[in-house]
């Protein structure tokens, strides 16, 4: 998919976040890489092969 240089990495490595916006949709939350992997706002993203990444939570804050 990837037409430039140096080219992006792929969807099945563990950088594959790292590839170029080739789409965006902040208006819908949504961008789509240029590995065929599609990132939302909320850090989840879905891979091409239709694998699920859930989103990354950091540590909740607890009220004192």
């Amino acid at each position: 998919m990837c037409t430039h240089w140096p080219p992006c990495p792929p969807a099945d490595r563990s950088d594959h976040d790292a590839a170029m916006v080739v789409s965006a949709h902040p208006e819908q939350g949504w961008s789509l890489l240029c590995n065929g992997t599609i990132v939302f706002d909320d850090t989840g993203e879905l891979l091409p092969d239709g694998r699920a990444v859930a989103p990354q939570r950091g540590m909740e804050r607890t009220a004192r």
